[in-house]
Protein backbone atom coordinates (compact mmCIF):
# COMPACT_ATOMS: atom_id res chain seq x y z
CA UNK A 1 0.00 0.00 0.00
CA UNK A 2 1.58 3.34 -1.01
CA UNK A 3 2.40 5.79 1.77
CA UNK A 4 1.36 9.44 1.99
CA UNK A 5 2.51 11.64 -0.86
CA UNK A 6 5.78 13.43 -0.12
CA UNK A 7 6.99 16.80 -1.40
CA UNK A 8 8.54 16.83 -4.88
CA UNK A 9 12.30 16.40 -4.27
CA UNK A 10 13.05 18.34 -7.45
CA UNK A 11 11.64 21.48 -5.87
CA UNK A 12 13.45 21.17 -2.56
CA UNK A 13 16.18 23.29 -1.03
CA UNK A 14 19.61 21.64 -1.60
CA UNK A 15 19.76 20.69 2.11
CA UNK A 16 17.10 18.05 1.38
CA UNK A 17 18.66 16.55 -1.74
CA UNK A 18 21.48 14.60 -0.06
CA UNK A 19 19.23 11.64 0.78
CA UNK A 20 15.69 10.47 0.29
CA UNK A 21 13.18 10.64 3.14
CA UNK A 22 12.85 9.39 5.76
CA UNK A 23 15.83 11.38 6.99
CA UNK A 24 17.75 10.49 10.13
CA UNK A 25 18.94 13.56 12.03
CA UNK A 26 21.61 12.79 14.64
CA UNK A 27 20.49 14.77 17.70
CA UNK A 28 23.60 16.55 19.05
CA UNK A 29 25.72 14.02 17.19
CA UNK A 30 25.96 10.42 18.34
CA UNK A 31 27.09 9.15 21.74
CA UNK A 32 26.70 5.40 22.14
CA UNK A 33 26.82 3.90 25.66
CA UNK A 34 30.46 2.77 25.38
CA UNK A 35 31.55 6.29 24.36
CA UNK A 36 29.49 7.81 27.17
CA UNK A 37 31.31 5.56 29.65
CA UNK A 38 34.57 6.99 28.30
CA UNK A 39 33.34 10.51 29.04
CA UNK A 40 32.22 11.59 25.56
CA UNK A 41 29.32 14.07 25.67
CA UNK A 42 26.74 15.41 23.23
CA UNK A 43 27.66 18.20 20.79
CA UNK A 44 31.37 17.37 21.08
CA UNK A 45 33.76 16.90 18.19
CA UNK A 46 33.78 13.17 18.95
CA UNK A 47 29.96 13.00 18.90
CA UNK A 48 29.77 14.67 15.49
CA UNK A 49 32.57 12.44 14.19
CA UNK A 50 30.75 9.34 15.48
CA UNK A 51 27.56 10.36 13.69
CA UNK A 52 29.53 10.86 10.49
CA UNK A 53 31.25 7.48 10.89
CA UNK A 54 27.89 5.78 11.43
CA UNK A 55 26.76 6.97 8.00
CA UNK A 56 24.60 9.90 9.05
CA UNK A 57 24.03 12.71 6.57
CA UNK A 58 22.19 15.13 8.89
CA UNK A 59 23.42 16.35 12.27
CA UNK A 60 21.16 18.43 14.50
CA UNK A 61 23.05 20.73 16.85
CA UNK A 62 22.77 23.95 18.85
CA UNK A 63 24.57 27.26 18.76
CA UNK A 64 25.79 29.44 21.63
CA UNK A 65 28.31 32.29 21.70
CA UNK A 66 31.35 32.32 23.99
CA UNK A 67 32.58 35.40 25.86
CA UNK A 68 35.10 36.08 23.09
CA UNK A 69 32.58 35.72 20.28
CA UNK A 70 33.01 32.16 19.02
CA UNK A 71 29.94 30.20 17.95
CA UNK A 72 30.16 26.77 19.55
CA UNK A 73 27.99 23.68 19.32
CA UNK A 74 26.43 23.50 22.78
CA UNK A 75 22.84 22.99 23.89
CA UNK A 76 22.43 24.46 27.36
CA UNK A 77 22.93 28.07 28.35
CA UNK A 78 24.80 26.78 31.41
CA UNK A 79 27.84 24.51 31.39
CA UNK A 80 26.84 22.70 34.56
CA UNK A 81 25.01 19.65 33.17
CA UNK A 82 27.67 18.77 30.62
CA UNK A 83 30.90 19.90 32.30
CA UNK A 84 30.05 20.54 35.97
CA UNK A 85 31.09 24.19 35.64
CA UNK A 86 28.34 26.52 36.93
CA UNK A 87 29.06 29.34 34.49
CA UNK A 88 27.13 30.14 31.32
CA UNK A 89 28.64 29.54 27.88
CA UNK A 90 28.57 33.31 27.37
CA UNK A 91 30.79 33.78 30.44
CA UNK A 92 33.73 31.63 29.33
CA UNK A 93 36.31 32.11 26.61
CA UNK A 94 36.80 29.64 23.80
CA UNK A 95 40.08 28.52 25.34
CA UNK A 96 38.41 27.90 28.70
CA UNK A 97 35.67 25.87 27.06
CA UNK A 98 38.22 23.89 25.07
CA UNK A 99 39.89 22.96 28.35
CA UNK A 100 36.59 21.92 29.92
CA UNK A 101 35.66 19.79 26.91
CA UNK A 102 39.10 18.25 26.37
CA UNK A 103 38.26 15.06 28.28
CA UNK A 104 34.65 15.01 27.07
CA UNK A 105 35.12 14.48 23.34
CA UNK A 106 36.52 17.89 22.50
CA UNK A 107 34.94 21.25 21.82
CA UNK A 108 33.69 21.86 18.31
CA UNK A 109 32.97 25.32 16.95
CA UNK A 110 30.48 25.95 14.17
CA UNK A 111 33.26 26.88 11.76
CA UNK A 112 35.16 23.70 12.62
CA UNK A 113 32.06 21.57 12.12
CA UNK A 114 31.39 22.98 8.67
CA UNK A 115 35.04 22.73 7.60
CA UNK A 116 35.89 19.33 9.11
CA UNK A 117 32.76 17.55 7.86
CA UNK A 118 32.07 18.93 4.37
CA UNK A 119 29.72 16.07 3.46
CA UNK A 120 27.41 16.60 6.45
CA UNK A 121 24.23 18.66 6.40
CA UNK A 122 23.77 20.65 9.62
CA UNK A 123 20.49 21.46 11.33
CA UNK A 124 21.36 24.41 13.60
CA UNK A 125 19.20 25.61 16.47
CA UNK A 126 20.16 29.18 17.44
CA UNK A 127 19.88 29.03 21.23
CA UNK A 128 21.17 32.50 22.16
CA UNK A 129 20.01 35.85 20.81
CA UNK A 130 23.59 37.10 20.70
CA UNK A 131 24.57 34.17 18.49
CA UNK A 132 22.08 34.81 15.67
CA UNK A 133 24.12 37.29 13.64
CA UNK A 134 27.34 35.35 14.09
CA UNK A 135 25.65 32.11 13.00
CA UNK A 136 24.30 33.84 9.91
CA UNK A 137 27.73 35.14 8.93
CA UNK A 138 29.37 31.75 9.34
CA UNK A 139 26.77 29.75 7.40
CA UNK A 140 26.44 32.30 4.59
CA UNK A 141 28.83 30.37 2.34
CA UNK A 142 27.38 27.01 3.36
CA UNK A 143 23.69 27.73 2.81
CA UNK A 144 23.19 24.69 0.61
CA UNK A 145 23.92 22.34 3.54
CA UNK A 146 22.52 24.23 6.50
CA UNK A 147 19.03 24.42 7.97
CA UNK A 148 18.54 27.19 10.53
CA UNK A 149 15.93 26.95 13.25
CA UNK A 150 15.19 28.30 16.72
CA UNK A 151 12.39 28.26 19.24
CA UNK A 152 12.52 32.05 18.69
CA UNK A 153 11.36 33.16 15.25
CA UNK A 154 13.16 36.48 15.82
CA UNK A 155 16.52 34.72 16.31
CA UNK A 156 15.89 32.45 13.36
CA UNK A 157 15.01 35.33 11.05
CA UNK A 158 18.02 37.37 12.13
CA UNK A 159 20.34 34.47 11.32
CA UNK A 160 18.66 33.99 7.94
CA UNK A 161 18.83 37.72 7.10
CA UNK A 162 22.52 37.80 7.90
CA UNK A 163 23.21 34.65 5.88
CA UNK A 164 21.31 36.00 2.87
CA UNK A 165 23.25 39.26 3.07
CA UNK A 166 26.40 37.20 2.55
CA UNK A 167 25.27 36.56 -1.02
CA UNK A 168 25.10 32.78 -0.97
CA UNK A 169 22.22 30.32 -1.00
CA UNK A 170 19.66 31.02 1.69
CA UNK A 171 19.79 28.27 4.33
CA UNK A 172 16.74 26.10 4.68
CA UNK A 173 14.62 26.84 7.74
CA UNK A 174 12.18 25.44 10.26
CA UNK A 175 9.95 27.82 12.25
CA UNK A 176 9.86 28.72 15.92
CA UNK A 177 7.24 27.96 18.54
CA UNK A 178 5.01 30.91 17.68
CA UNK A 179 4.76 29.98 14.01
CA UNK A 180 4.08 26.32 14.81
CA UNK A 181 1.27 27.42 17.13
CA UNK A 182 -0.24 29.49 14.31
CA UNK A 183 -0.12 26.50 11.97
CA UNK A 184 -1.95 24.37 14.51
CA UNK A 185 -4.55 27.12 15.02
CA UNK A 186 -5.08 27.45 11.27
CA UNK A 187 -5.61 23.69 11.01
CA UNK A 188 -8.05 23.79 13.92
CA UNK A 189 -10.25 26.35 12.13
CA UNK A 190 -9.75 24.53 8.80
CA UNK A 191 -8.36 27.59 7.04
CA UNK A 192 -6.19 26.47 4.14
CA UNK A 193 -5.42 30.12 3.38
CA UNK A 194 -4.03 30.70 6.86
CA UNK A 195 -2.04 27.48 6.72
CA UNK A 196 -0.50 28.50 3.41
CA UNK A 197 0.29 32.02 4.60
CA UNK A 198 1.81 30.83 7.87
CA UNK A 199 4.02 28.30 6.13
CA UNK A 200 5.36 30.75 3.54
CA UNK A 201 9.14 30.69 3.58
CA UNK A 202 9.29 27.52 5.67
CA UNK A 203 11.05 24.37 4.43
CA UNK A 204 10.35 21.95 7.29
CA UNK A 205 8.28 21.67 10.44
CA UNK A 206 10.49 20.28 13.19
CA UNK A 207 8.26 19.45 16.10
CA UNK A 208 7.70 17.06 19.01
CA UNK A 209 5.03 14.41 18.66
CA UNK A 210 3.33 15.81 21.74
CA UNK A 211 3.52 18.93 23.86
CA UNK A 212 2.11 17.90 27.21
CA UNK A 213 -1.42 16.67 26.59
CA UNK A 214 -1.52 18.22 23.10
CA UNK A 215 -0.82 15.92 20.17
CA UNK A 216 1.19 18.02 17.73
CA UNK A 217 1.98 15.48 15.02
CA UNK A 218 -1.15 14.15 13.33
CA UNK A 219 -1.90 12.75 9.88
CA UNK A 220 -3.81 15.95 9.17
CA UNK A 221 -0.80 18.14 9.95
CA UNK A 222 1.51 15.94 7.88
CA UNK A 223 -0.86 16.03 4.93
CA UNK A 224 -1.23 19.82 5.17
CA UNK A 225 2.54 20.30 5.27
CA UNK A 226 3.03 18.03 2.26
CA UNK A 227 0.41 19.91 0.28
CA UNK A 228 2.65 22.96 0.59
CA UNK A 229 5.89 21.12 -0.17
CA UNK A 230 7.07 21.14 3.45
CA UNK A 231 8.62 18.24 5.33
CA UNK A 232 7.78 17.16 8.87
CA UNK A 233 10.61 16.11 11.22
CA UNK A 234 9.82 14.82 14.72
CA UNK A 235 12.05 15.07 17.79
CA UNK A 236 13.37 13.35 19.83
CA UNK A 237 12.53 9.73 18.89
CA UNK A 238 14.69 6.89 20.22
CA UNK A 239 12.37 3.88 20.13
CA UNK A 240 12.46 1.91 16.85
CA UNK A 241 8.74 1.13 17.04
CA UNK A 242 7.95 4.84 17.32
CA UNK A 243 10.25 5.59 14.39
CA UNK A 244 8.43 3.09 12.19
CA UNK A 245 5.01 4.31 13.31
CA UNK A 246 5.80 7.95 12.57
CA UNK A 247 7.30 7.18 9.17
CA UNK A 248 4.20 5.13 8.33
CA UNK A 249 2.17 8.24 9.17
CA UNK A 250 4.19 10.12 6.53
CA UNK A 251 6.77 11.88 8.68
CA UNK A 252 9.84 12.79 6.62
CA UNK A 253 12.54 12.92 9.29
CA UNK A 254 13.38 11.45 12.68
CA UNK A 255 15.55 13.42 15.10
CA UNK A 256 17.16 10.90 17.43
CA UNK A 257 19.88 10.39 20.02
CA UNK A 258 20.56 6.96 18.50
CA UNK A 259 21.13 7.67 14.84
CA UNK A 260 22.86 4.30 14.51
CA UNK A 261 19.67 2.50 15.54
CA UNK A 262 17.52 4.76 13.37
CA UNK A 263 19.64 4.06 10.28
CA UNK A 264 19.22 0.32 10.83
CA UNK A 265 15.50 0.66 11.55
CA UNK A 266 14.59 2.88 8.63
CA UNK A 267 16.95 1.64 5.92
Amino acid sequence: MPGPERPDPGARHPWFTATDAPRVLAHRGLVVPSDARDGVVENSFAAVAAAHAAGVTYVESDCHLTADGTVVLFHDESLVRVTGDPRAVAEVTTRELESLMESRGGLITLEQALDAFPSLRFNLDVKAADAATAVGRIVAKHGDRVLVTSFSDARRREALRTAEAGGGIRPATSPGTETVARVLSALAVRSERLVRRTLTGVDALQIPERRGALRVVTPRLVEAAHRHGIEVHVWTVNDPADMRRLVAMGVDGIVTDRADIALDTLS
